[in-house]
């Protein structure tokens, strides 16, 4: 009878598992270990790394452009601190409604993605979210993701210039370079930037370098610091927490000075730490410390006896991944400064616009007794391209926190709303880089009144810019309307401005006493040959609109398609008498839509708004008509 002596690797190698230790054969003998690894190059227009939400609309007004992208993301989700693993909202211009009765919500991508998320992930799923942002990229057939995949090395043609990137994905052991014409560097921390010696700076500028009175008298290596997010729901017994042994304490509400902890289902933006840390290479150690604080607060709430309400409170989410606020920021032909921000500077080669409040936090976070933050409220602003494009590497551009500002201006433009902007302007401005065969600060000397344009034209908004598109039929046409109001005047939807400023609404607004359907109707001088049409909606820019676990911020916003929005209409061409039909919609929820069809020779065109979302009028910001 054979040995019935089998030990547990020998069970493993017999039942034909081929479990052996690394660096062994079936006989015992050593041997190199060769894990499968593929390799290879890959090209593409646009390179661009870094998946959160500068990236991503980075990534997809890319492809929009007709160009080709790679987006690398070193996470198994795309959306950075907006994803799942860290679960902060987006914040931006509006200050999270701070700013009422103004349209001032960012639009273009940024607002694409907040409509499908508020009609779609009206439980407010993290995860769902995580899928939004795959769905949108996944659908853009000039995109190629690249998931779980670091940026580890770049290759350059010369001193100036980027050639590739070396990339090696953590699941499938794949290594590619990645070779480029235009590259984005959208990863907040800037790897690929720094590696290829773009110039930044970490920390803070003195206060005399641009007279700036937010800054600290002299220059330090500080910096805001990272935050560890947790979610809570209530059960119907009590459910105790037994803390850790490692946590930070905090007996006394006392000890948490300035700091409000009476609201327990999204804690807590200011458990903050690691502004007086390297935020880069001590992002371990800063993580490690932000579990022991956060989970300190929740030991607070829930063992301190000062919080009896919390008894049935428990932890169902706990994030490892640090949100983190600041690291790199990479110098452009431009620095944006406080000063700037605090007067709404408009600048000549403004792309995007900014709004969140100058936002400073102490250094030390949640040990400081000051208050956690420093919030001093600003206009809209514009952001200019220079600030958005590298000084010295001459095809790399970048969106985010990473851009060209002083760290008092950071303070505003941090936010991931306003890098959602940045990055549809980057993306557009590097598709028309590859298109014309020039560089960023080309495009930033002639190319501006173009870009501007290009970016209206996809429903971007740039302070004190407005639509003198030549190639837009409409433009020329004779309104008029079914009805409308005093305040909303159907030429309006031709004025080139696509979202109320100041007392001018800038919209079309039937009468709310005149029952649906309404329509508005564009004449042309004569016989006129179209092919597409671009209609922008109402969408209520005034309110807060994001995905958000805070259930009090929640509460203010609309979870489903937004009231004012047309949700059933026709689009129709008119030829003379004759009336053909080219779109019926039912069920939009969308701001910007765009229909082609076959073109053809009409004298006008009537839009019919059948029903809307739940308002009595119907609301058009814009109608353009293309050959």
């Amino acid at each position: 009878m054979a040995d019935m002596n089998i030990t547990r690797r020998n069970l493993l190698v017999a039942g034909g598992l081929g479990m052996l230790p690394v660096g062994s054969s079936a006989n015992g003998q050593p041997v190199a270990s060769t894990p499968h690894r593929g390799t290879g190059v890959l090209e593409a227009d646009v390179v661009i790394v870094g998946g959160g939400m500068a990236g991503v609309c980075a990534a997809v007004a890319a492809a929009r452009c007709g160009v080709s992208v790679i987006l690398v993301q070193d996470r198994a989700v795309l959306g950075g601190n907006a994803s799942s693993e860290v679960r902060m909202h987006c914040v931006g211009a509006d200050m999270s409604g701070g700013r009422r009765n103004t349209d001032c919500r960012e639009s273009g991508i940024m607002e694409e993605l907040r409509l499908e998320d508020a009609v779609w992930n009206p439980q407010r799923s993290a995860s769902m979210w995580d899928l939004l942002l795959y769905d949108i990229v996944r659908k853009e057939s000039n995109i190629r993701l690249l998931l779980d995949t670091h940026c580890y090395g770049v290759r350059m043609a010369d001193a100036r210039r980027i050639e590739s990137i070396e990339t090696r994905c953590s699941t499938s052991e794949e290594t590619f370079t990645i070779r480029g014409k235009v590259f984005v560097d959208a990863s907040g921390d800037g790897f690929l930037g720094a590696t290829a010696g773009a110039e930044f700076r970490m920390g803070r500028e003195s206060r005399s370098e641009y007279g700036e009175s937010m800054a600290p008298e002299k220059a330090d290596k500080l910096t805001l610091g990272s935050t560890l997010l947790f979610i809570t729901r209530p059960h119907d017994k009590p459910m105790p927490f037994k803390a850790p042994s490692w946590i930070r304490k905090f007996p006394n509400c006392e000890d948490l000075p300035h700091r409000s902890h009476g609201s327990w289902e999204y804690g807590y933006w200011w458990v903050e730490w690691g502004g007086e840390l390297n935020t880069i290479t001590d992002n371990a150690r800063i993580r490690d410390e932000l579990a022991a604080a956060a989970l300190g607060v929740w030991d607070h709430i829930k063992n301190s006896g000062k919080h009896p309400q919390s008894e049935n409170w428990a932890l169902e989410w706990f994030g490892f991944l640090p949100g983190k606020r600041e690291s790199r920021r990479f110098m452009g032909e431009h620095v944006l400064t406080q000063q700037e921000v605090q007067r709404g500077e408009v600048f000549e080669d403004g792309v995007a616009f900014g709004g969140w409040p100058i936002d400073l936090h102490p250094p030390d976070g949640i040990y400081s007794k000051e208050k956690p933050a420093l919030q001093i409220d600003v206009p809209l602003y514009n952001i200019p391209l220079r600030c958005l494009y590298s000084r010295n590497i001459a095809n790399l551009f970048f969106a985010g926190r990473n851009i060209s500002a002083s760290h008092v201006a950071f303070g505003s433009t941090r936010v991931m709303a306003t890098g959602g902007v940045m990055g549809q302007a980057v993306g557009t401005a590097a598709a028309m880089c590859v298109q014309g065969k020039v560089l960023p600060s080309a495009l930033a000397r002639d190319g501006i009144a173009e870009l501007q344009q290009l970016l209206l034209k996809h429903d971007a908004y740039i302070i004190g810019a407005s639509n003198s598109d030549s190639s837009d039929l409409a433009r020329k046409a004779d309104v008029r309307a079914s009805s409308e109001t005093p305040n909303g005047a159907a030429a309006l939807v031709i004025n080139g401005v696509h979202r109320g400023v100041g007392s001018t609404t800038n919209r079309w607004i039937s009468d709310p006493a005149q029952p649906l359907p309404q329509w508005i109707e564009l004449r042309f001088g004569g016989p006129t040959r179209i092919g597409e049409v671009h209609l922008v909606f109402d969408t209520g820019l005034n309110r807060p609109l994001t995905l958000s676990h805070s259930d009090h911020y929640t509460s203010r916003m609309i979870k489903s398609a937004q009231p004012e929005t047309v949700r059933d209409y026709d689009l129709q061409v008119l030829d003379g008498e004759s009336v053909r039909t080219v779109a019926e919609v039912r069920g939009n929820y969308q701001r910007k839509r765009i229909h082609r069809f076959d073109a053809t020779t009409a004298s006008g065109l009537r839009l019919v708004v059948k029903s809307t979302n739940g308002d009595k009028s119907a609301r058009v910001f814009e109608i353009r008509a293309y050959a």
